[in-house]
């Protein structure tokens, strides 16, 4: 076999591995989502209203943001000092076990107060391993990438949040068209949690089987790591770090718009079932893992920054059409609002998003400064998008401008950092 040969087989290879573990922490983390705009309220906070009661549900679910820079830090440190590939088991192995114990915890009616502080305390660690996840899955794949294939291959590990959203949707989907609504409450809410740890295995079984990325190898044959990488990567690249932020104000926050959000607004605040809701992220889903990949790929030819400002432009441009196609209750304006949103706004960000991210770092502190940027934003962006659109909806209902708005808002951030950030596409392999 030709070098060359082992070359392409090393990065599909490592490719599949980064997606297959991300599309399991990501199943992890958005089941908590989905339990918790469907049933969170009535199980942990059954004294409060319903509205209130999800609007508490949303804030135990921002709490899993919080802990994502905790996560990026340390996991970050030692990627950059250990390596890429041992974080990966740690951080998969956390997240798996986190999530399986929300599939026992016993509800409010059980255990009184215990009951949320128990989900919060599993929310944590679901954070804690997650922040470490995304830096590690997608430098493997960009640092084994070819050159002019990096937004593509970078593009894959991305690819495990829509899946991840695809398979946690059907699992819910399933479990509610075949069991009753007091069924689902009792215990048909619990399989999805428990189920994630047989999916935890097998992504344990597939990361086993790659090698170290060869970018950090070369820097650990030769003993040049950094001594405290988190430390150098806030001295050496503060500008880099709340760039990355910045870019990802959009990108995140308006996902969990579209994935969190919108499934409590059609079913409370419209009255739609909730299996239309349930169909419409599935489908936009679906399609979003098509074209994430393309969005990626564009961006090894016209680099990254011209797909990424589309993508937020276009999010900000739908912010009113959605809430439109909403007011029609009709299934599949629904869905087509919905599509639009994540497979064409958000796709245009997150595909180039791993790659753009990752060049703007040196490999020495790459894992900590991705991790940085990456998960602080978290924090301003997807962990409080729902918590302010419910908000925003419980105070200016029937009013659907504000939340809008605040949309446009995010979209702006967005724009105006990847406008100062670095083109980087066309850097060298030792980029």
């Amino acid at each position: 076999m030709s070098e060359q040969k082992v070359v392409s087989s090393s990065h599909v290879k490592v490719a599949f591995a980064s997606l297959i573990g991300t599309t399991i922490e990501w199943y992890d983390f958005f089941i908590y989502g989905t339990a918790a705009a469907l049933v969170f309220n009535k199980l942990f906070f059954p004294k409060m209203d319903p509205m209130t009661g999800t609007l508490a549900a949303f804030a135990t679910y921002a709490v899993g943001f919080g802990a994502r820079p905790l996560g990026g830090l340390v996991f970050g440190h030692y990627g950059d000092k250990i390596g890429r590939k041992v974080m990966l088991y740690l951080t998969l192995l956390i997240m798996g076990l986190a999530t399986f114990a929300i599939g026992c915890l016993p509800s409010y009616d059980s255990v009184g107060i215990w009951a949320p502080v128990l989900l919060i305390a599993c929310r944590l660690f679901q954070g804690f391993a997650l922040g470490g996840e995304w830096g590690g899955a997608v430098l493997m794949s960009v640092e084994y990438a070819p050159d002019n294939r990096r937004g593509f291959y970078g593009s894959w590990p991305q690819l495990g949040a829509p899946l991840g959203l695809v398979l946690g949707t059907m699992v819910f989907s399933a479990i509610a068209a075949f069991v009753s609504d007091a069924d689902f409450m009792d215990w048909g809410w619990r399989v999805p949690f428990l189920i994630s740890i047989v999916l935890v295995v097998v992504g344990l079984y597939i990361r086993g089987r790659i090698a170290e990325s060869p970018q950090f190898q070369r820097i650990k044959d030769k003993k040049q790591e950094a001594k405290a990488p988190i430390i150098e990567s806030i001295k050496n690249h503060p500008k880099e770090i709340l760039l990355a932020m910045g870019a990802r104000f959009a990108e995140n926050g308006f996902f969990y718009i579209y994935a969190v959000f919108v499934m409590m607004y059609g079913t409370q605040a419209m009255g739609m079932p909730r299996q239309t809701i349930l169909n419409g992220v599935m489908i936009a889903a679906t399609l979003e893992v098509i074209t994430i990949t393309m969005w990626g790929l564009l961006s090894d030819y016209i680099g990254r920054r011209p797909v990424y400002i589309f993508g937020a432009v276009f999010s900000a441009i739908m912010s009113f059409p959605l809430f439109y196609l909403f007011s029609t209750k009709v299934d599949y304006l629904v869905w087509i609002g919905i599509v639009l949103g994540l497979a064409v706004g958000h796709a245009a960000m997150y595909g180039p998003q791993a790659s753009f991210l990752s060049e703007m770092f040196g490999t020495k502190v790459r894992y900590s400064g991705v991790s940085l940027g990456y998960n602080l934003a978290s924090i301003f962006a997807g962990a409080l998008s729902p918590l302010i659109g419910t908000w925003l909806l419980i105070t200016f209902k029937p009013d659907t401008w504000p939340i809008s708005v605040y949309m446009i808002c995010l979209a702006l951030i967005t724009v105006v950092a990847v406008y100062f950030a670095t083109e980087s596409h066309k850097k060298s392999a030792e980029f």
